[in-house]
């Protein structure tokens, strides 16, 4: 999110957990969450979608600022001592079977809130509003734009997979996950937008895959730290990389050669999908171009890193971003 663009505050209350970190994420993302150059409704509608997403996020990474608060908030289990071992963000290995547990019981919760944000959105005067501030600031969004609950428990069900799931077999398996936890994103923003059409949606799914492909090459270190491992195991071994060989302070020429296959084999997802663009006008096009751009550039910051994705995270130039996402928007793809 551009600086310019700050989210409006939820008030904070002792008896809730703050939403100013969870929000203020949006400008550590690949590309612009809710940018200045949106009306500000428009921006205020991104910014629920988003903190709805960074919370179940959160909640399945065990990334909350506070997560007993949360949990006692929406009513979820008891959150489990803090040990290293429950701390995956910290790069201190796979989360414990008590954290695992927590984090299911976070995010049965977090879908039982969803429930109330639809059930006031229908029934404002007799349902049980939304617990979480973050929910209760997607009510109006549901009702003013007939949104549906099935991508906001997509997003759920792809944080519960995480904690089954630490392997994938195949590309088609991966690509499954992605439909989880990255395609309703961009369905969303289609729906915040009203220009849902099922071509639209075909390409938008290519391009949210494509950003969740790029984004997983960027965090290979973090999220093997973390027990799990996004490249598809009949990759690895086609390549002869091994689990150890991820784990290695530095890409060696196997691990190098295959994070190149998988880094032209996203920009071919994010080139089928890029034409969603040219379908659009307006500040939605520029819009879009920025999202698109910003898997462009993910994609060539780990080029640029040589493919070594080891030794530390590639990041996107920000510059290089701008340019992508101007040349996408002249050329609507």
């Amino acid at each position: 999110m551009s600086a310019s663009a700050q989210p409006s505050e939820t008030p904070e209350t002792p008896q809730s957990p703050s939403t100013g970190q969870t929000l203020a994420k949006a400008g550590a993302e690949n590309f612009p969450v809710a940018p200045f150059f949106l009306p500000g409704a428009w921006r205020d509608d991104l910014m629920a979608v988003y903190g709805f997403a960074r919370l179940v996020d959160d909640s399945g990474d065990g990334d909350l600022a506070d997560p007993g608060a949360t949990a006692a908030l929406l009513g979820a289990g008891q959150a489990p001592p803090a040990t290293p071992s429950a701390t995956p963000s910290a790069q201190s290995g796979p989360p414990s079977p008590a954290e695992t547990a927590f984090r299911l019981s976070l995010l049965d919760a977090l879908e039982r809130d969803l429930d109330r944000v639809f059930e006031t959105a229908l029934h404002p005067a007799e349902a049980e509003r939304p617990r979480h501030p973050l929910l209760a600031a997607l009510v109006p969004v549901v009702d003013r734009h007939a949104l549906t609950p099935e991508p906001f428990r997509r997003l759920i069900e792809a944080n519960r997979v995480d904690q089954t799931t630490t392997r994938y077999a195949t590309y088609d398996d991966l690509v499954g996950y992605c439909t989880l936890s990255a395609d309703p994103v961009g369905r969303l923003v289609l729906a915040l937008a009203g220009v849902s059409t099922p071509e639209r949606i075909a390409l938008s799914d290519a391009i949210c895959t494509a950003l969740q492909l790029a984004e997983h090459l960027q965090d290979v270190a973090e999220d093997r730290a973390a027990g799990r491992i996004y490249l598809p195991q009949e990759d690895l071994d086609r390549f002869g990389v091994t689990e150890e060989d991820l784990a290695a302070p530095t890409a060696n020429g196997a691990v190098r050669e295959l994070i190149a296959f998988e880094t032209e084999r996203a920009r071919t997802l994010l080139d089928r999908g890029a034409p969603l663009v040219g379908t659009v006008r307006g500040r939605l096009r520029l819009l879009l171009a920025g999202f698109t751009a910003g898997g462009y550039a993910a994609l060539a910051a780990v080029e640029d890193a040589g493919y070594d994705v080891l030794a530390r995270q590639a990041k996107p130039d920000k510059r290089r971003l701008a340019a992508k996402a101007a040349a996408i928007f002249a050329k609507g793809r």
